[in-house]
């Protein structure tokens, strides 16, 4: 490894008779695995050299502590010929590295102090998983917003048997006065009844609580979806029609987004094996339904799917289909593949709110409502539990109110 990162005789000679060689080694070859470039190991592996004289006089049982001692007095080499890693590499850079190098040897101990309220959310996350099924998404975002009450409690309240319905009237209100839109609102208020309803079970806190939650009154299917219109959608794709290869990933990801409708989270879970050529067909897998979705692979999809890999895909070990052209090669996250059609669609100048992959969802919606398709072959279409899920996009029928007003009402009289 050394001999292909360093030229310098002098330079091989120092990392292969420095401290920890065949750890350095071995977390080196891990991380060339990975997908890092060649000048990044180069950089990784004098990190790793100024760090190892530190990490050899304590093997194991690490701390956050030491990592920082470490780094704030690592040693400092110049090595011929080449800038020093002292000023080309930032303190973050350094502490990055000795926690995965660390952490890769079994070596570090993460001692992060538990929160008061930490063990409570563990259990209700099992139980939101397990039990509900629901998606990891959800999980994070109901989590998220517990922790936001727990928080802001006075230090005399720091116990789920202290907390009172008020506090958690107060923690809405501070929500509504931030700016809080009715509908967000109205989640915030489900995610806390969903989780006092458990608490209650559990015995954890005050009966009564659940029932005493309220959210704002929302009107069904009061809210528009809002999507970009078709042209916009074509105008879209024919942008992303270039050779460089971030425009053949993103054309084959706003592909999907736009003409199956697929979630932002359905996309980045897409798989290698998902994709059967031989039966022309792509499985998708639905997580508010619990189930594996197949539709037929459209040659358009297909095509530019084939290309991306062909020509754009980076060689990797990682089975998921769309990854991350820069190193570390890795798959992309659902909130990656939402800032591709985020930035994509304000490139072209259609500014929308939500602007991210949803709204492509919406898109494709109200296009095949506009084709003639019914209700039912939209909400299947989409994998939509629920048939009055597709019920919104019936407001967004301009074409059949356009024809309704052509009718002249009078002769009905």
């Amino acid at each position: 490894m050394f001999e292909m990162l360093f030229k310098c005789p002098a330079a091989r000679k120092r990392h292969r008779e420095g401290p920890l060689v065949h750890a350095r080694q071995q977390f080196l070859e891990d991380c060339e695995r990975r997908g890092y470039s060649r000048t990044m190991l180069g950089k990784i592996a004098w990190v790793l050299l100024s760090l190892a004289p530190a990490f050899d006089s304590k093997p194991g049982g690490l701390t956050n502590l030491d990592i920082d001692l470490a780094v704030d007095h690592r040693k400092k080499f110049h090595p011929s010929g080449t800038r020093s890693i002292e000023r080309s590499s930032s303190q973050q850079l350094f502490r990055r590295f000795a926690v995965a190098w660390t952490r890769s040897m079994g070596w570090f101990e993460d001692v992060t102090e538990k929160r008061w309220y930490d063990e409570y959310l563990d259990d209700f996350e099992n139980h939101m998983l397990s039990a509900r099924g629901l998606s990891p998404v959800t999980i994070v975002t109901c989590r998220e917003r517990l922790a936001w009450l727990f928080d802001g409690l006075p230090l005399h309240r720091r116990s789920l048997r202290d907390l009172s319905i008020t506090d958690i009237d107060e923690f809405i209100s501070k929500r509504h006065d931030m700016g809080w839109t009715r509908r967000s609102l109205g989640a915030l208020a489900g995610s806390l009844r969903c989780f006092f309803r458990y608490a209650e079970n559990q015995g954890w806190c005050q009966t009564g609580l659940t029932a005493g939650i309220e959210g704002p009154r929302l009107y069904q299917r009061e809210g528009i979806p809002e999507g970009p219109l078709w042209k916009d959608v074509r105008r879209l794709l024919e942008s992303t029609r270039g050779d460089r290869p971030v425009d053949i990933r993103d054309h084959a990801i706003l592909l999907l987004l736009a003409l199956y409708g697929f979630r932002r989270g359905e996309v980045a879970q897409l798989r290698l094996e998902d994709l059967d050529w031989e039966g022309e067909a792509i499985c998708v897998l639905r997580p508010k339904q619990r189930c594996i979705q197949r539709y037929p692979l459209l040659p358009v999809v297909g095509d530019a799917i084939l290309r991306y890999l062909q020509e754009a895909r980076p060689r990797t070990t990682h089975r998921q289909l769309f990854m991350a052209l820069h190193s570390p090669i890795r798959p992309l996250s659902a909130a990656s593949v939402s800032a591709v059609a985020a930035s994509r669609l304000t490139a072209i100048g259609v500014n929308l709110r939500p602007h991210g992959a949803h709204c492509l969802r919406h898109a494709c919606a109200s296009h095949l409502l506009a084709s003639g398709f019914s209700l039912k072959q939209i909400g299947d279409h989409l994998g939509h539990r629920a048939a009055n899920s597709t019920l919104s996009y019936t407001k967004v029928d301009l074409k059949g109110l356009r024809q309704v007003a052509d009718i002249d009402l009078g002769r009905l009289l």
